[in-house]
């Protein structure tokens, strides 16, 4: 069957998939139009923002980064939402007599269709619109538009084809929860950048937009504002460039779909070698304490590495952690405390203990029959988070005090820390008991739904609780730096603010044990919901 013939018979699958999926529920209906009309109408305004560019002097520099990063997105969205479309999985046509490359042509075609390729559009527009002037610039333009376009879907296209064996398996779908990740430190970045540029101006952008402006499908604006320059040699390149990125994406996703389409999956088979890799011990039992300790402290750090959902919370908690104090300590406008913010949310990985464990929570409480059971279970879980959160903390410490050079304030910096530390531990052990929620295993919530109440009391009523409870440890910090002679003792802060936590952390967990012990089916009961 020719492209030609086929082509519309994709286009009209596309519109069948959407129209039968708005079908399904009246839920269904209003997210998908609440968030094309949310969409469209954000395209709107940056199509307007863009436009409103039009003879800036620093135009070029905005548009060519704006179109880069249109384009990371568009490469991205496959591999954290790969539900989001389901034409992007070609396995489902293997059965047909379609050869590649007229399948690359139909899907390509069909895939123009959506709100994602309309907000694109706008973007791309309006970005050509900022920066053409005179006739043969918009005439470029005109081509830019559909290179760029043609380059961001096939982009996607050819990532989706390449990894479609790994996004279809239940373990590639987990990988949608480190989208968290990516949105976190991606706000923080862009938080940062607009700080700085907003202190500096838009001239900050002129290096970064130079080199983009060779990277495709941002190539693409570069040629228009070329030609606006009257570079035609240079607008002549970057075309060129632009239009041999989409030939390579669509030769890439070509021989992509003759693999996925002529062989066999053998992603869900391991072989004898690699199942007896996978049971045979890594040795990190040898290392930690003998007995219920241990054994509670190698599951806790194997569920961090293991379970997609509690990793993205960690890795997400590590990168955070970092970006915050490094970046403001890169700016100078940043403070040693600003390390706090480590331990702080590395603590915040103390808060339901025993909803991580969801359903198999029963096999823990079959093994807890009274308080001291209890206690050794939730000190394990805290020593688990030691392990990794104070070498972190004192890294991330030390890390923001050497870019400060305010070698002074390391003792304080680190007392706090620990104190703060101590404090989240304690107060994450109590509302484990009192506050239990269960964590869907499947999809992209956190929360099991009628249990977001409990949530915010327990994560946001015990952070409150952990910032009362280092009062002390503050105003000790605030007298010795504002007493005549205080600051020759502030070296005094490390040995007690580290002293304060380890007495709050031990407190927390001999309070939190009874309670734990008494309240087991509650506990089991909120954690299985959902």
């Amino acid at each position: 069957m020719s492209a030609d013939a086929i082509t519309p018979v994709f286009v009209r699958l596309k519109l069948s998939l959407l129209r039968n999926g708005l079908r399904q529920s009246g839920g269904r209906k209003a997210a998908y139009i609440a968030s094309a009309v949310f969409a469209l109408l954000f395209a709107a305004l940056q199509l307007i923002g863009l436009i409103a560019l039009r003879g800036h002097a620093h135009a070029e520099s905005v548009v060519v980064l704006a179109v880069a990063v249109l384009g990371l997105g568009w490469a991205v969205m496959p591999l954290f939402f790969p539900s989001g479309d389901e034409t992007l999985d070609p396995t489902r046509l293997v059965m047909l007599p379609l050869r590649p490359r007229p399948l690359v042509r139909a899907l390509l075609t069909a895939s123009l269709v959506g709100i994602g390729p309309l907000f694109t559009l706008c973007l791309l527009v309006g970005s050509v619109v900022a920066v053409a002037r005179g006739g043969a610039a918009f005439a470029v333009g005109f081509v830019a538009v559909v290179l760029a376009l043609l380059v961001c879907v096939a982009l996607a296209r050819a990532v989706a084809a390449a990894n479609v064996r790994l996004l279809t398996s239940r373990k590639g779908r987990d990988l949608a929860v480190l989208s968290g990740l990516v949105i976190a430190v991606g706000a923080q970045i862009v938080n940062f950048g607009a700080q700085r540029i907003g202190a500096s101006g838009l001239g900050e952008l002129d290096p970064a937009a130079g080199v983009l402006q060779w990277v495709p499908p941002a190539s693409a604006i570069g040629a228009v504002h070329a030609v606006s320059e009257g570079s035609y040699g240079l607008a002549a390149a970057q075309l060129a460039l632009t239009a041999g990125a989409l030939v390579a994406l669509l030769a890439l996703w070509s021989r992509h779909l003759t693999r996925l389409m002529t062989s066999p999956d053998g992603s869900t088979l391991p072989g004898a070698e690699s199942a007896a890799k996978g049971r045979s011990s890594t040795g990190l039992a040898r290392l930690l304490p003998p007995g219920r300790t241990g054994t509670v402290m190698e599951r806790s750090l194997r569920y961090v590495w293991r379970d997609p959902k509690t990793k993205a919370a960690w890795v997400t908690s590590l990168a955070i952690g970092l970006i915050v104090p490094v970046f403001n300590a890169w700016q100078g406008t940043g403070s040693v405390y600003f390390a706090c913010f480590a331990a702080g949310m590395l603590g915040i990985q103390m808060y339901n203990q025993f909803g991580q464990d969801t359903s198999a929570f029963w096999i823990v409480a079959m093994t807890i029959s009274s308080a001291r059971d209890a206690y050794v279970e939730l000190r394990a879980r805290a020593y688990a988070l030691l392990l990794i959160t104070l070498p972190y903390a004192t890294l991330v410490t030390v890390l923001t005090t050497a870019m400060l050079g305010d070698w002074r304030r390391l003792p304080e910096a680190l007392g706090l820390s620990f104190a703060l530390l101590g404090a989240m531990l304690a107060t994450g052990a109590w509302t484990s008991a009192r506050f239990p929620y269960s964590i869907p295993q499947e999809g992209y919530k956190n929360v099991a739904p009628g249990q977001t109440g409990l949530a915010w009391i327990s994560i946001f009523g015990g952070m409150m609780a952990a910032a009362l409870l280092c009062a002390p440890v503050i105003a000790l910090t605030i007298w010795l730096n504002v007493s005549a002679d205080g600051e020759d003792w502030t070296w005094l802060l490390l040995p007690a603010g580290t002293a304060y936590g380890a007495g709050l952390t031990a407190a927390g967990l001999k309070l939190a044990a009874p309670r734990t012990a008494r309240r087991l089916p509650e506990i089991l009961a909120a954690v299985s919901k959902g």
